[in-house]
């Protein structure tokens, strides 16, 4: 499981101009899953996301969480992530995992996220073609991926 991780001060996903979420302060999370992923990495990476002390504190000193700030957060399915460009000039995503395996660890993470979080994220649609906006602060932008956990 890969995750590209921006701290915020807005963001929104429209899906056919319909704006399917919107937040203020916290995370906007594009999440891309692949074939080995199990629900150990769901665990360990939606607690990581939710504990990352990204935020600043009152002496501006990056040393709080999307908890510790009671943020908010959406999650964005994206199989792009899993792309690998190694040969040639078109990415293969060969690893990134079939929608019928994909979208129950995307739903499990959510539902670990939001629990870890304490209170409901927002997401996009699975498999939908989104305009995902933001206005990321810091910049801050952070990538984990759950096979390099140790």
């Amino acid at each position: 499981m890969r995750a590209v991780i921006q701290r915020v001060s807005k963001a929104s996903v429209t899906i056919a101009g319909k704006t399917v979420a919107k937040i203020d302060e916290g995370l906007l999370v594009l999440l891309g899953i692949e074939h080995a992923d199990t629900e150990e990495d769901i665990a360990w990476l939606s607690k990581k996301i939710n504990n990352l002390r990204i935020f600043n504190d009152e002496n501006g000193v990056m040393n709080q969480s999307l908890i510790d700030i009671n943020g908010q957060a959406i999650v964005v399915s994206q199989f792009t992530l899993h792309a690998n460009t190694k040969k040639g000039n078109r990415p293969s995503y060969i690893k990134a995992a079939k929608p019928d395996v994909a979208i129950p660890l995307y739903t499990t993470f959510v539902k670990q996220f939001e629990a870890h979080l304490g209170k409901p994220i927002q997401t996009g649609e699975f498999g939908a073609d989104m305009k995902v906006a933001l206005l990321n602060d810091g910049p801050v932008t952070i990538i984990i991926d759950t096979k390099n956990k140790e």
